[in-house]
């Protein structure tokens, strides 16, 4: 059975946690949903999309940075905080998430079926149910904290380097997607809210900060670290969309039609022949994965403390992905609904939460052990807030009309 994950103290352990945690972020952003926007986005803007890549990106690190630097420097969890700023706040908190990352892990674990179906034609729910068992296995390892983040890591890299062939081969309009970049042909704000949403919403706001806790490195001695991991698991996720939405514009650009049922494995195709639908098919199967991995250790973090041993995480962890796994297996609903629902209700705690970030930083700086919290970065918070205010309200809207 899994036993305590021991709190690294070494530099090379410390470096290696440091890079789960960062991918651990990234690889929960970087899940079934987020593929399929990206290429409903790249074919709605064209190359116009790199200008609302590049504004989601400067936002996720605003949010992040203070994420990270609050939770990594108090000690505590997201939802512990919480509860010291205003009583019962913390189990409020934590009740959004959970019930967020249930259905998004709902979600997250057809999209493994769907990857295993593109890679063998496996039945989707078989796939699903033997992709879940992989992903308790993780958790039922002796080195289970060693497990995960050396499987977010290789996976993760493993998604970016396959993305990147694929953008390459599909030889998109380089010249044209830098230019829209900095000069975009068209700005549409509800297509930055919605990334922005599925990059730094519900658990996958807290995925990273929490994951550091368990490696021991909190505290103001290790801001540096905190702060460099937190930008890199940004920078992680963004060159993950960018190479997705250069592979799809590669292939549009071109004039190719995209199937609608399917529109990232037709491009793929397009791209590689039947060798693109395979490899569609583990980019996909890669994606879901981590994030079925994200989204349960995350989810479990808001129902356990910094006391809670790490055996009993483990546990409940297991019994999470277990739990998600049977009603995907139950109902008749397909994962893109799901995934829908789910990102618009992660829009709505994203404000709620990073406002708790934000007062602790500002306010409650004896829950920082009296360390003096940067005006800039709490001024690049604030701003990163008020956009969050206004994802929160898009999704409201859009949970009404789901």
């Amino acid at each position: 059975m899994a036993e305590a994950i021991p709190v690294e103290t070494t530099n090379k352990g410390g470096r290696a946690a440091l890079l789960g945690a960062m991918f651990l972020m990234a690889t929960s952003a970087i899940g079934p949903g987020f593929i399929t926007q990206t290429t409903e986005f790249t074919v709605q803007l064209g190359a116009a999309f790199a200008f609302a890549i590049l504004v989601s990106i400067l936002v996720d690190i605003a949010v992040q940075l203070n994420v990270w630097r609050v939770i990594g420097v108090a000690g505590r969890r997201a939802h512990e905080l919480a509860n010291e700023v205003l009583p019962g706040a913390g189990f409020v908190l934590a009740g959004l998430v959970v019930l967020g990352g249930l259905v998004f892990n709902i979600g997250n674990v057809g999209g493994t079926g769907l990857g295993t179906d593109a890679m063998f034609g496996l039945e989707p729910r078989l796939g699903g149910a033997i992709s879940a068992a992989i992903a308790i296995t993780i958790f039922l390892s002796k080195r289970a904290g060693v497990a995960l983040d050396r499987i977010v890591v290789v996976l993760g890299a493993g998604m970016i380097l396959m993305t990147g062939y694929v953008a390459i081969v599909s030889g998109p309009p380089a010249g044209e997607a830098l230019r829209n970049t900095v000069i975009p042909e068209e700005i549409d704000f509800l297509v930055i809210t919605t990334i922005i949403g599925g990059t730094v919403g519900g658990y996958i706001t807290y995925a990273g900060a929490h994951r550091l806790l368990d490696t021991g490195m909190t505290g103001p001695e290790h801001i540096t670290q905190i702060s460099r991991s937190s930008i890199l698991g940004v920078i992680v996720t963004g060159v993950m969309r960018v190479l997705l939405f250069l592979a799809i514009l590669g292939v549009t650009a071109g004039g190719v039609q995209l199937a609608e049922d399917n529109p990232t494995a037709s491009a793929f195709e397009s791209a590689l022949g039947a060798a693109g639908m395979h490899l569609f098919g583990i980019i996909l199967w890669a994606a879901s994965i981590t994030s079925v991995i994200g989204a349960a250790y995350t989810s479990v973090s808001f129902l356990t403390s910094t006391e809670t041993s790490a055996r009993r995480r483990n546990l409940l962890t297991v019994g999470f992905i277990a739990i998600t796994t049977i009603i995907y297996l139950l109902i008749e609903t397909t994962p893109v609904k799901l995934l829908i629902f789910a990102g618009a209700f992660n829009g709505i705690i994203l404000p709620l939460g990073f406002t708790i970030v934000l007062w602790v930083a500002w306010r409650r700086r004896d829950l920082l052990g009296g360390y003096r919290y940067p005006a800039w970065l709490l001024s690049i918070g604030v701003i990163a807030w008020l956009v969050t205010l206004y994802l929160g309200y898009e999704s409201l809207t859009t949970l009404g009309d789901l």
